[in-house]
């Protein structure tokens, strides 16, 4: 995040923004500047890529479900603006650590031992923690003590749109990031690397709520696509991985999605238009 803070700086908030005075280095001015930038890039990417999505992946055929809500979409966004706020405001406390220098977060590749190899083995380390993270959260955040309260907003969409993916409450989505945030504090990984994956993680989790079902044959019980997740929201007590299915068949909570077997909110859609 330090990279997109220099940026900031140097084109905008030092010659435009803050008084002359005021050191770039300042913690104050450091904890002002990334609330404003994570609030900003967070909004940007969610209402940007969700947007991308809704018009051009998501069957729009899915809104005549009987479990899609009136009005939901506007709820869906609603519900997501009042929360990125919140959610950042501890998502920022780990940014101003690692822009103070307490990551493992490095420049350049000659930095890592192991070069260009480091850096791809770091990208797929990254998924498969952070897989492993967001499964055990998401699966405690289902426990009876804390789902009515923190999860529950987030499976009143049941038939998701790619604008539910960041309608969490706050507590709730931090949770289920703080693996992102928490890698980088163990395992070294290049600056560059950790912003593309932190685009890649928001894009990602929109996808998986487009309701586009569509996966390679030999990657259907591999990949925790669409219509996994679809499933999540439907039946609760499945499929709670992010990217892979590993954990969800590790931990018994694998189920084969409805959709791959002719049993999904589409198929559904389809019996009724048939009677």
């Amino acid at each position: 995040m330090d990279l997109v803070l220099e940026a900031a700086d140097r084109h905008l908030l030092t010659p435009y923004v803050y008084p002359a005075g005021w050191p770039e280095g300042e913690p104050c001015r450091q904890l002002l500047s990334l609330f404003v930038i994570t609030n900003l890039g967070a909004l940007a990417l969610y209402l940007l890529f969700g947007t991308l999505s809704y018009y051009f992946i998501f069957d729009h055929e899915l809104k005549k479900h009987p479990q899609f809500l009136e009005n939901q979409v506007s709820r869906e966004i609603s519900y997501a603006v009042r929360s990125l706020p919140w959610i950042s405001v501890p998502t920022v406390a780990l940014f101003f650590a690692e822009v103070r220098g307490y990551s493992k977060l490095y420049d350049n590749i000659e930095d890592s031992p192991y070069g260009w190899s480091g850096v791809f083995l770091s990208m797929l380390s990254f998924l498969f923690f952070t897989d492993m993270g967001i499964y055990w959260i998401h699966r405690g955040l289902h426990h009876r003590l804390f789902y009515k309260r923190f999860h529950k907003p987030h499976h009143l969409w049941k038939i998701a749109t790619p604008f539910a993916s960041h309608a969490f409450h706050p507590v709730d989505g931090f949770m289920q990031s703080l693996p992102y945030h928490v890698y980088p504090f163990l395992f070294p990984l290049h600056k560059v690397t950790y912003l593309g994956l932190y685009i890649f993680v928001n894009v990602w989790t929109i996808s998986i709520h487009d309701g586009d079902y569509r996966v390679p044959r030999l990657l259907r019980h591999v990949i925790n696509g669409s219509a996994h997740h679809t499933d999540h929201h439907l039946y609760f007590d499945y499929n709670y991985g992010q990217y892979f299915t590993l954990w969800d068949k590790i931990g018994g909570s694998y189920k084969s999605p409805s959709a791959f077997e002719g049993k999904g909110p589409h198929d559904y859609l389809r019996k009724l238009r048939e009677k």
